[in-house]
């Protein structure tokens, strides 16, 4: 057991995906507090217009596929890094619902 923890911390790949974990867990709250904005962006619209904005519509998708990408570096679960690693487009290769605008009904 001592042998393969010495060699698992001897290795320049796992404190290379640490370093670059540290850096997107940064990166993520960044992006969180971003998303918070766009959330009270769609709110206000929502509010005042009775839509939600169609442009931070799909930042906000744009975000939330990033982040997506991100947690899964973070865990493990993939070893690609995100962006700026690799193209911005890759967060489009995700299936998910189309974004629906939200329309207030008529009386």
């Amino acid at each position: 057991m001592d042998e393969q923890l010495e060699e698992n911390l001897k290795k320049i790949s796992t404190w290379k995906r640490i370093f670059f974990m540290l850096i997107f867990a940064a990166i993520g709250g960044l992006v969180r507090m971003l998303l918070w904005a766009v959330i009270l962006l769609q709110i206000a619209s929502v509010l005042f217009t009775g839509n939600a904005n169609e442009n931070v519509l799909k930042f906000g998708r744009s975000l939330a596929l990033y982040t997506y990408h991100i947690l899964s570096f973070l865990t493990f679960n993939t070893e690609n890094l995100p962006y700026p690693f690799a193209d911005w487009a890759s967060t489009e290769e995700i299936n998910l619902p189309e974004p629906k605008a939200r329309k207030r009904p008529t009386k």
